[in-house]
């Protein structure tokens, strides 16, 4: 058999076989779906992103007789290293044929790339950030993702793990169902009137006058929220303002509610419209019609992506969190929902998924985060 060779990302030949792997990768899997090409394209850095003014990031392909067979990207997230005073590196876009000679090379080559910068920590995987796509897909290979969720073969963690890697965290995916919003309801009554009685909150949405300004404010109660959560790293200003324009044109204001305790902001619970269905039919392409047809009849689109609950820290024992879950269920019942999955929820985050399966949400899905270190070298 021929040897694999892995070399890095140059050209734009390169760049475009990187992007295009998958789509052979996943060909016969009616669960996996297409990520949208331009917006990979710009988190890789082979267009402007703002996430590479604070990164340095370096793509590698593996190819066999010509023909690529694996990638993956070496990431160095200067921001996660501030924020946590270390010096770690991350990986992420990994994919592979089921081949573990593939895999360890595309490793090893990540590996030399960071020690020749003095790192010798790695976590992934990270897309390019714990604040994107993140984690690999170990339990729930039976159903498509969720919009801005991971998914992968059953064989990648045994690739991973050869390679030296371990679980670090998991991270886990919950659903609920119509079929159970009044049961849901009435089992958060009692907490509903609690907080109710505790504080002066008021429930509204975006303000669709205002709208960037709202977006701003869910992700400034972001960085403030999650402060304690696992892995979390801040949002720099220049991330918030892109995420917020990349936001705009995909949020339903109803689904987006600020809770505001005494007059002030304290929480921010965001739905986002599970657009993956609609993304696979336009094969992950926006132009020159793709966006039409993502965004035509969303009142078509019958699954919900809780991707977020943001609580200042002095409200969340208080079920401030629940109160806007509560506040959620009728709007997305007016807009017909099906279903909701609430993604991604720590494995530390007791209060959440206490909070989850109190409401009858049932954990459908697990994604982990890996972690390799290095051996020191003689002396060092």
């Amino acid at each position: 058999m021929t040897e694999a060779v892995v070399s890095p990302v140059e050209s734009r030949r390169d760049r475009r076989q990187f992007i295009d792997l998958p789509w052979s990768l996943y060909r016969t899997d009616p669960n996996w779906i297409p990520p949208l090409r331009w917006n990979q394209s710009q988190l890789l850095g082979f267009h402007r992103h703002p996430f590479h003014d604070n990164a340095e990031l370096q793509c590698f392909l593996a190819r066999r007789g010509g023909e690529v067979c694996g990638r993956v990207a070496a990431i160095l997230n200067r921001v996660h290293n501030e924020h946590y005073g270390e010096q770690r590196g991350f990986f992420g876009y990994f994919e592979s044929i089921d081949d573990q000679v593939v895999s360890s090379r595309l490793f090893d080559a990540v590996k030399q790339w960071f020690a020749s910068r003095d790192v010798r920590a790695i976590r992934g995987p990270t897309n390019p950030s714990m604040n994107y796509e993140c984690g690999l897909l170990i339990e729930g290979f039976d159903s498509p993702p969720t919009f801005m969720m991971t998914y992968n073969p059953p064989y990648y963690p045994r690739l991973i793990e050869a390679s030296g890697f371990r679980k670090t965290h998991d991270l886990l995916a919950y659903a609920g169902y119509i079929d159970q919003l009044p049961e849901l309801q009435e089992r958060l009554r009692p907490v509903v009137e609690q907080v109710r009685e505790h504080f002066d909150v008021q429930i509204r949405g975006m303000d669709r006058s205002r709208f960037l300004d709202d977006v701003y404010l869910f992700f400034d109660l972001y960085n403030r929220a999650m402060v304690t959560t696992w892995g979390f790293v801040p949002l720099p200003q220049n991330e918030k303002r892109h995420l917020g324009s990349s936001l705009k044109s995909l949020l339903v204001p109803e689904l987006a509610l600020v809770a505001d305790v005494d007059g002030k902001p304290a929480g921010t619970i965001l739905g986002l419209l599970d657009y993956n269905p609609r993304i696979k039919e336009i094969d992950g392409r926006l132009l020159p019609f793709g966006f039409l047809k993502l965004l035509r009849n969303r009142r078509g689109m019958k699954r919900l992506r809780v991707i977020s609950i943001n609580v200042l820290p002095e409200f969340q024992r208080w079920g401030l969190g629940l109160l806007l879950m509560s506040a959620l269920v009728p709007k997305a019942l007016e807009l017909g929902i099906q279903e909701a999955e609430f993604s991604w929820i720590s494995e530390a985050n007791d209060l959440a998924r206490q909070g989850l399966r109190k409401g009858g949400a049932v954990h459908i899905k697990t994604y982990r985060l890996y972690d390799y270190e290095a051996a020191m070298p003689d002396g060092g």
